[in-house]
């Protein structure tokens, strides 16, 4: 390795770097995205059984004392739901929170691609320079030994790109596994996003829920007629982007279980 560095030129040094803070950033978003995935499934384990029965102030208060990003959905949804007057008011509130949520997700991941680019191209400046050297050097030397110092010095000036490429497909690989477990993540808010409001629609129409809303406890949204609008869409709606592919999900649970988990 350290005759790799020694031999290759000032530009590995840069071309490391990179790859190392690439690797860093990668390392910090794949542990935030497992810490959030993990705790979105406990707690979802804990909501849905309140919610099934319509117990939406204990919900409330589960969702209160966790940080994870459902709790944050939930805690905007269940907080609307004794001041909206119909459930377009809960439904854009809840929107509204993945708005601020995605970022979070999100955050630094682009990075990786550019870094990727910025990797490849360091890699091939360096070798450019280095068969410019190695020509230079070649022209000046005894004849005899032209064909010897020619292919040693290609061969030290590909190192650049060598390591160019390594840095290149790590991180973009990082990338492709980071942007897939994040639409993961996201996919799932939307699904749990659809199942609350399908428990608020499910309790309005239950005579015990309704005697309890009629005694205060919960004031029930009126639903507007509106056709049918699917997670997907409504994403692209205040995103502006296509719809990604979505990952299997469970009917009991909206998260996808990791290999090994």
């Amino acid at each position: 390795v350290v005759n790799f560095f020694r031999q290759g030129g000032v530009f590995l040094y840069p071309i490391a770097l990179v790859w190392i803070v690439g690797l860093i950033i990668a390392l910090e978003r794949v542990a935030y995205l497992t810490r959030v995935g993990a705790g979105n499934r406990r707690l979802w384990s804990q909501l849905q059984p309140l919610l099934a029965h319509g117990r939406f102030r204990e919900a409330l208060n589960a969702a209160s004392e966790s940080h994870t990003a459902l709790a944050h959905l939930m805690r905007y949804g269940m907080s609307r739901i004794q001041s909206a007057r119909r459930r377009d008011d809960i439904e854009k509130a809840m929107e509204e929170s993945l708005v601020e949520v995605i970022p979070r997700l999100e955050k630094r991941t682009h990075y990786l691609s550019a870094l990727a680019n910025l990797g490849m191209l360091l890699g091939l400046l360096g070798t450019v320079v280095g068969l410019i050297g190695a020509f230079a050097a070649v022209a000046q030397a005894n004849p005899a030994e032209k064909a010897s110092l020619l292919a040693a010095s290609i061969s030290v000036a590909m190192n650049n790109t060598a390591l160019g490429l390594v840095t290149a497909i790590t991180l973009l690989f990082a990338h492709l596994y980071l942007e897939t477990k994040a639409t993961e993540i996201i996919d799932s808010l939307e699904v749990a996003s659809v199942k609350f409001l399908n428990v608020l629609n499910e309790k309005k129409q239950d005579p015990e829920s309704l005697q309890e809303a009629r005694a205060g406890t919960i004031s029930w949204p009126t639903q507007r007629s509106r056709s049918p609008t699917s997670p997907g869409s409504r994403r692209r709606a205040y995103r502006g982007t296509p719809e990604r592919s979505r990952s299997g999900t469970s009917r009991g649970c909206p998260w996808p279980r990791t290999r090994g988990g």
